[in-house]
């Protein structure tokens, strides 16, 4: 996936989890940030943003916040948006005979279910976009919602669908993600009976720049 209209910006601060205040070229903007998540350790002062202007009529923003340099150099995509638009593309160029987004399942909308022979698939889709020593971990603020999608997988696994918590791994230089326990014991529990039913995890790693995502590999 690729962002039109990509200019470069000084994070200032973030008043509340929607906008945050942005230097570019020199005055103060105010920008959505696309992303709901505390990424603390992301958005600090004097940090490289990457922001898009979508030019969508009445937005009371002209910008949306999208990318971010971390203090290591690295290059993080933080549009919790992009994880769903970049698998879809890559589902479309694998050899499922069907792809289709939203798909209902019990209680839940599943992201996406495919079909291929005789197998069909429910897949759900996570962005992972917190990193510490080269590992990458989820969540990185409580997601009762999370859970409850691991709670359908691990039905459909019994009800005779493959089953994949699949997660797209906003930076590079990353290709593991574990449960993030100390922030929601709830969702490392639920990881561990997933694996336990027979959840496939898979590990989509990606490639990052200012202006686009894209998956390049996928790791069971």
């Amino acid at each position: 996936m690729e962002y039109s209209n990509i200019t470069r910006g000084t994070f200032i601060k973030r008043p509340n989890r929607f906008i945050a205040e942005v230097n570019i070229d020199g005055r103060k903007e105010i920008v959505h940030v696309k992303n709901t998540g505390r990424c603390k350790e992301l958005l600090v002062p004097g940090s490289e943003v990457w922001l898009t202007a979508p030019g969508t009529p009445g937005r009371k923003t002209k910008y949306d916040l999208v990318a971010v340099r971390k203090s290591t150099g690295v290059l993080f995509n933080i549009d919790s948006q992009a994880p769903n638009t970049v698998v879809k593309e890559w589902l479309q160029k694998q050899d499922y005979s069907l792809v289709k987004p939203e798909y209902r399942y019990g209680d839940s909308r599943i992201d996406f279910y495919m079909e291929k022979d005789d197998e069909k698939f429910l897949m759900e889709v996570k962005g992972c976009t917190l990193e510490e020593g080269g590992i990458g971990y989820f969540p990185d603020a409580p997601t009762e919602r999370g859970v409850k999608h691991i709670g359908e997988l691990i039905k459909a696994k019994k009800e005779g669908y493959r089953a994949i918590l699949s997660f797209v791994i906003q930076m590079e230089g990353v290709s593991e993600v574990r449960p993030n326990i100390a922030m929601q014991p709830e969702f490392g529990d639920a990881w561990n009976k997933a694996l336990k039913a027979g959840v496939e995890i898979w590990f989509l790693k990606c490639k990052v720049d200012k202006g686009s995502l894209s998956i390049v590999s996928s790791v069971p």
